[in-house]
């Protein structure tokens, strides 16, 4: 044997395979202290409060909160014995009494037993809390329910158009007149120009759809093209009583959406409302995702550590698969969040049930505590004069999921994967080539107004989804917003905990949040 040659007995015996900082028991042990340190930096934070409008005590019919799929008399107040059976499931948390809930049909409760799950990553469902939502008489109430309203007669109305169509001058014009209605203003008035977006920065720049709801979609080793299948105009539903009661006692409904033939780019909210139907929980995210991916380093966070490597790039840590991770992980975090906030706190009631009562206050059948505001509005008038009754018209045919309104589950999701995509991406970055679509969504063209960049888009496109529930019918303005910043407050917390995984020299995250505030997420 050479004199420069081992043996491969001494390779096997003296050699390992395994190179690196740590051994394998120094490696186990700090892996333990860094899981440890994260959930002692969850556990000491403090406790948050948990307010609620306390319309459920005030109320002993319970007409202030939602009750959709258990037995309802002909005013659509729900049984009271299937309301307690529903709370007390709630209550005990046990999987046998969610069995014995009495329902009033076919239609099932969505995953209630959801807000009991926990997490091993991010803050806990019951360790993040949320304002309360407006109560059932209150001026705020009639203003989210005259804004959905508004939103459901102008469905079909191009967003192009928003500063010439009579009904949404009129909409403006409506809402400005209420005491407390929170929407975004110009000197102190609803504008065609603020009329149903949000209040984030970047919200009220620009086109009302997101670029990232427009942009082709680079996908693999294709592009998507953003023309979505819709629905025809004029296609609304549940606005007989009849058929509005029956899908409140949980029975199919027995319409369908009819679609248009032609896919088109997202014009109006009639096809935001649509999209916002058949897309799958983080599926605006993705898109948003692959959409910055495809701009390049530029778009990047500028403290991204591999920017100034000389020999490194970025993949599963500060790279694409990291984000992607993290949109996917802060989705259903977030929906564990919500869930907690909708079944064992809130319990709010849908606005296609508040139009029930509208519905029955102005007939004489029922004399309910709604704000005058509302009852008083022209939008009222606007939609008996169209449809024949006072009941909210919706976008889908069934309504409303089968679980509470506040928060919104798109709004938690579409928060949390925002939030994600602002601490790994350039928010001052300027969107090149941006678009609009034509009136009629079948066309891009070049837009041509203000600098849009890639933080206002991002907020825009949480508020698109967001309030395209609204658009619908199935959401309050106020489930969107407190949903928003629910989902900003998980992502954030996972982020917290991730924090000392990485070996890269890195100092932290940095990104705004929906108030407009900047902060760092770094060391704890």
């Amino acid at each position: 044997m050479e004199n420069n040659e081992i043996s491969k007995e001494t390779l096997e015996q003296d050699t390992p395979c395994v190179i690196g900082p740590n051994n394998a028991e120094e490696r186990l042990k700090e892996a333990y202290h860094l899981r440890k340190e994260a959930a002692h930096f969850q556990k000491k934070l403090p406790l948050p409060e948990q307010p609620c409008n306390r319309d459920e005590h005030l109320f002993i019919n319970k007409i202030a909160n939602y009750s959709k799929g258990l037995p309802h008399n002909s005013l659509g107040e729900v049984d009271l014995k299937a309301y307690k059976s529903f709370v007390h499931a709630l209550r005990t948390g046990k999987s046998k009494d969610f069995e014995k809930i009495l329902l009033g049909g076919v239609v099932k409760l969505s995953n209630p037993q959801g807000a009991y799950t926990f997490d091993l990553a991010g803050p806990d469902s019951h360790h993040l809390g949320i304002k309360a939502p407006p109560s059932f008489s209150s001026a705020c109430e009639a203003s989210e329910a005259a804004e959905v309203y508004w939103q459901a007669l102008t469905r079909d109305v191009p967003f192009e158009y928003f500063h010439t169509n009579p009904l949404t001058t009129m909409a403006a014009l409506d809402l400005s007149e209420f005491s407390d209605f929170r929407g975004p203003k110009v000197n102190e008035l609803v504008t065609t120009q603020t009329l149903f977006r949000g209040d984030t920065p970047g919200d009220l720049i620009g086109p009302y759809i997101s670029q990232f709801l427009w942009k082709d979609i680079p996908y693999g080793a294709t592009t998507f093209i953003q023309r979505y299948s819709t629905t025809a105009a004029g296609d609304d539903h549940m606005t007989s009583y009849g058929e509005w009661l029956n899908i409140q006692n949980g029975l199919f409904p027995t319409t369908k959406n009819v679609l248009d033939p032609t896919p088109h780019y997202i014009r109006n909210n009639r096809d935001l409302a649509s999209y916002v139907h058949k897309d799958f929980t983080y599926q605006s995210i993705l898109s948003a995702c692959l959409i910055l991916s495809g701009f390049g380093e530029a778009a990047l966070d500028p403290f991204n550590p591999y920017l100034k490597s000389k020999t490194q790039v970025g993949f599963i840590t500060f790279g694409t698969p990291h984000i992607l991770d993290w949109v996917a992980k802060a989705a259903r975090t977030a929906l564990e969040a919500g869930w907690f906030q909708k079944f064992l706190v809130h319990r709010r009631l849908r606005p296609e049930e508040f139009g029930g009562r509208v519905h029955n206050q102005i007939t004489g059948a029922a004399c309910y505590p709604i704000n005058s505001e509302l009852l008083n509005s022209q939008v009222i008038s606007q939609v008996h004069s169209k449809f024949g009754t006072y009941l909210l018209p919706q976008a889908y045919p069934e309504g409303c999921p089968t679980h509470p309104s506040f928060p919104a589950g798109h709004a938690c999701i579409v928060g949390a994967g925002v939030t994600m995509l602002k601490a790994f991406f350039n928010e001052s970055f300027v969107i090149p080539n941006p678009v609009v679509s034509s009136s009629d969504g079948l066309s891009l063209n070049h837009y041509s107004g203000p600098s849009l960049t890639i933080g206002g888009e991002l907020n825009k496109l949480a508020s698109n989804i967001a309030l395209g529930r609204d658009a619908a019918g199935v959401h309050w303005r106020s489930d969107g917003i407190e949903g928003l910043k629910l989902g900003e407050a998980v992502a954030i917390g996972i982020i917290q905990d991730y924090r000392k995984t990485y070996n890269e020299h890195f100092n932290g995250f940095t990104l705004t949040k929906f108030n407009g505030t900047t902060i760092k997420i770094g060391d704890y």
